[in-house]
């Protein structure tokens, strides 16, 4: 289950759907490599979101196709558990 407005309830999607992840990395090219170690040649879209103020982090949003629920979890914990990745939202 995942939480939202501070109560209980279930997203409810209809698969397959386009979804967004936002990567938090050190630097645009370590997150990039990333992504294409996780998602392969997969067609999706990459866009700038926000530099820290110090420079040391980048942020990127990564839109694409998800097929379904395990699909989405996937990718999603395969990109956090990579190296070059700081954080994903």
């Amino acid at each position: 289950m995942e939480i939202l407005n501070d109560r209980t309830e279930k997203l409810e999607l209809t698969y397959p759907c386009s979804w967004a992840y936002k990567l938090i990395a050190g630097e645009k090219e370590a997150l990039e490599k990333a992504i294409h170690d996780v998602i392969l040649e997969r067609e999706h879209k990459l866009t700038h979101s926000n530099n820290s103020k110090a420079g040391k982090y980048v942020s990127m949003n990564l839109d694409l196709l998800v097929h379904n629920e395990d699909d989405r979890n996937f990718i999603y914990e395969a990109l956090k558990a990579h190296q070059n990745i700081k954080m994903v939202l």
